[in-house]
């Protein structure tokens, strides 16, 4: 783990974690993901309650065709990406595989992109197509502290699931000699 050094605002302290995360794993998040990366952690610092609801419920209320859904349909695909980013350990406590809030946040991306995304600003549609990437520089920032994202089995099903290049990364460190990952699974 590198020194702490703490920046003037949360923003730049956020920023600057993100930032140190995409070199740790690799990956260069595009600018308005990466911007969307950064409030989103500013948003979900302070909420607790975040992990108190079964994603599948809030998932199936977010349906309802009313002038919140486009909010709901946010906050699930910004919960899954901090469930199987910073959290990966409560898909093992709900009984679930990283990969089931992968699913979830990317068909609440894509669901939300149908409904606010206009021709000049596609957000959502990038946040459902980059959801992996985002989800491994999350990964690689709980690996800062030195402590382990992923447990090998997980990893192994999370590679096997989704190509994340996190969850190989991972499995290579926990194992030597792992075949090069491969561009095939199209969930990149």
């Amino acid at each position: 783990m590198t020194a702490l050094v703490l920046q003037p605002t949360d923003t730049a302290q956020w920023h600057a974690l993100v930032a140190e995360a995409q070199l740790a794993c690799q990956l260069n998040l595009e600018e308005t993901v990466e911007s969307y990366l950064v409030f989103m952690l500013m948003r979900f610092t302070e909420r607790a309650e975040v992990i108190a609801r079964a994603m599948a419920l809030e998932f199936l209320d977010a349906q309802t065709d009313d002038c919140q859904q486009p909010d709901r349909l946010r906050d699930v695909g910004d919960k899954c990406l901090l469930f199987s980013g910073f959290f990966p350990k409560i898909a093992e406590k709900r009984l679930v595989r990283v990969s089931y809030f992968v699913r979830l946040g990317r068909s609440a991306y894509q669901q939300l992109a149908q409904l606010v995304d206009r021709d000049s600003d596609p957000l959502y549609t990038r946040l459902a197509a980059a959801f992996i990437p985002v989800m491994d520089v999350l990964q690689a920032m709980r690996g800062l502290s030195g402590e382990p994202a992923l447990e090998p089995l997980v990893a192994a099903e999370l590679w096997a699931d989704t190509g994340s290049r996190s969850a190989f990364l991972a499995l290579d460190g926990a194992c030597d000699g792992l075949p090069a990952p491969s561009d095939s699974r199209g969930d990149h």
